[in-house]
């Protein structure tokens, strides 16, 4: 009979917190475009503003943020903070629970060298199907597993699993002293059966960079890290600038009479 109730009252846990949310589901798209300007969101930007998420640096200056999706290893991303050491780039790793289990060393690493751990869940679930307790729970299990291996002990930007969010989602996340990170840029290289080459991975990049920029890479892409140094070479070259994601929000939080 115990082990009935608790069975029973376990389940019930599971259907409380994995309830569905009253607010639209929506997965994070956009139409790309290859004259180097930032692609249209549609209706996505009214609730962005509402809870102050973003996707990109609207300025229209020739700023880019390099973001990375860190689920797992694949013994890329010493590689590619070697190339943002070298050319001294800031960037964002938006990391899970498994990986700062994984590579707790590479996540030091990270902090250490002046990126920023961004959040990415700890267990990579589809918020828009939680309640707000699951998801507070996923993000501070997450930071305080970023805690323990690093010095950095506050994460405030993050990104959904899966690119999947509602208003509900933002507006919990904004409740919690948190940022939605979006992105502009993106490509599928997720795909670690499926590299193309440098030239692949470089092509797509520079024939979507424009303006403000958030480039959203997965680090298990071979031919991310193959690809790297050259495009931030050559995007330098072209006078583009690469800042950190806190450059932006701090912007972001002036009023626009200081900005100009």
């Amino acid at each position: 009979m115990k082990q009935l109730i608790a069975f029973l009252l376990s389940l019930a846990f599971f259907f409380c917190a994995f309830t569905w949310n009253t607010a639209s589901a929506y997965g994070w798209g956009y139409q790309k475009n290859n004259n180097h300007t930032p692609p249209e969101i549609g209706s996505y930007q009214e609730v962005l503003d509402k809870y102050n998420a973003f996707y990109l640096d609207d300025s229209g200056e020739k700023n880019l943020y390099l973001t990375f999706d860190n689920g797992y290893e694949q013994g890329f991303t010493s590689d590619i903070l070697d190339v943002l050491k070298k050319e001294e780039v800031p960037a964002t790793f938006f990391v899970t629970g498994h990986y700062v289990e994984s590579e707790p060393d590479l996540v030091k690493r990270m902090v250490e060298e002046g990126h920023i751990i961004g959040n990415h869940s700890y267990h990579h679930p589809d918020f828009t199907i939680m309640n707000k307790e699951a998801i507070e729970k996923e993000l501070t299990d997450l930071e305080q597993a970023v805690a323990e291996v690093s010095d950095q002990d506050e994460l405030i930007f993050v990104r959904p699993p899966r690119g999947t969010f509602s208003s509900d989602t933002l507006k919990w996340s904004t409740e919690l002293g948190l940022v939605h990170v979006f992105w502009s840029l993106a490509f599928k290289d997720w795909e670690t059966n499926s590299q193309k080459g440098a030239d692949y991975a470089y092509d797509e990049i520079m024939k979507q960079i424009h303006p403000g920029a958030i480039i959203l890479l997965h680090a298990v892409s071979s031919d991310n890290a193959a690809a790297l140094e050259k495009v931030i070479q050559d995007l330098k070259e072209e006078g583009y600038q690469f800042k950190s994601l806190d450059d932006l929000w701090m912007r972001k939080q002036l009023p626009k009479q200081f900005l100009y």
